[in-house]
């Protein structure tokens, strides 16, 4: 399949998870964050397992409605540990969540690629879909009910709008949001070809030993805790030096192997201990409806996701490796203009 259009599918899922993660963001003011999560997670799960036998026409928005229903999770995990985690743990807090959501991205990575090429794609599903039942299990069983939240009953569409364009006009918000929307895209652009690379000759790897690189990802499970340093140094400060590292991205131009893989694992690291400093940062600038402003970021996250994602394929078929590295490149630059912004208020505010 054309690189281009396989990122198409993803993104089409990608695309119906934002959407509805600002849905689930306005919902979670009035109703219980714990069901809200607890639901969408067995929603999901079920649903996963019902796409593999749908047609192959109809799988495509099938996985898309998986995806949709798994926005519960996404739109509210943000806006419980702002709500629930003293201000001085939010870092480490916000950071052991997004080290949680690395091996949940390892995992799925490395565990379907497993089982297709075992016992096929049907049975990669069905593996995925059953992890996320027992998921919903744990889930509900562990997670202790919100103390500090309240569900508002009376909310309404004015509410919303004027929250909303509260958090639009915050002055740190906005490049909050847009970190998040081109880093998630230079992010998810990298993973999503450098495995069409690794791939063809001169490596020729097969799918179970480019499933087994991805373990890299296990470098944000270290990392996103580490950015809790942004509670004693500085978030600004944090989140310039993750970009910087993130700019290991050079290293994957090389024809060797080993460095490929370092380059890799410099923008995974760097990438989840920038997600985690700004995922916090956000519920600490948002001084109402958190679990809006959470959302806000996460829609720009994902829509980055989907539309960079999906773009970067015609990069890839056109320029090849050198026009998706160029293209993650100015994304960098976007980011790191951004977070020296960031920085500069940050250290304004505290002056």
């Amino acid at each position: 399949m054309n690189p281009a259009v396989s990122a198409l599918a993803v993104s089409a899922s990608t695309a119906a998870l934002a959407v509805a993660i600002l849905i689930a963001g306005f919902v979670s003011e009035s109703w219980s964050r714990h069901r809200l999560m607890t639901l969408s997670l067995a929603v999901s799960s079920v649903l996963t397992v019902i796409a593999r036998c749908c047609p192959t026409g109809t799988r495509c928005s099938s996985c898309a409605r998986s995806e949709a229903s798994h926005s519960g999770v996404l739109a509210v995990a943000m806006a419980y540990l702002a709500k629930e985690v003293h201000p001085e743990g939010l870092g480490l807090a916000m950071g052991l969540y997004v080290g949680g959501t690395a091996i949940g991205g390892m995992a799925g990575r490395v565990i379907s690629g497993l089982l297709a090429d075992l016992f096929g794609w049907r049975a990669a599903i069905d593996g995925i879909g059953l992890l996320g039942l027992l998921t919903t299990f744990a889930f509900r069983a562990l997670l202790p009910p919100s103390r500090r939240f309240k569900p508002r009953r009376s909310v309404g569409f004015r509410h919303h709008r004027r929250s909303l364009a509260g958090h639009l006009r915050h002055r740190g918000l906005p490049f909050l949001f847009g970190l998040g929307f081109v880093l998630m895209g230079s992010f998810v652009t990298l993973y999503n070809y450098v495995g069409y690379r690794l791939i063809n000759a001169p490596f020729s790897l097969n799918q179970t030993e480019i499933s087994a690189i991805f373990t890299v990802y296990l470098t944000g499970v270290v990392a996103s805790p580490w950015s809790g340093m942004a509670d004693a140094f500085g978030r600004g400060r944090v989140l310039i030096a993750s970009l910087l590292l993130m700019l290991g991205i050079a290293l994957t131009a090389s024809y060797s192997l080993p460095v490929i893989i370092a380059g890799i694992a410099c923008v995974t690291f760097g990438f989840f201990a920038r997600h985690a400093v700004a995922s916090g940062w956000v519920g600490r600038l948002a001084v109402q409806a958190k679990g809006q402003a959470a959302a806000l970021y996460l829609l720009a996250y994902y829509i980055g996701s989907s539309v960079i994602g999906s773009y970067g394929g015609h990069f890839w078929t056109v320029f090849g490796r050198p026009g998706v590295a160029g293209l993650i490149g100015v994304l960098l630059a976007i980011g790191l203009a951004a977070a020296f912004h960031l920085n500069r208020r940050e250290r304004a505010t505290a002056a």
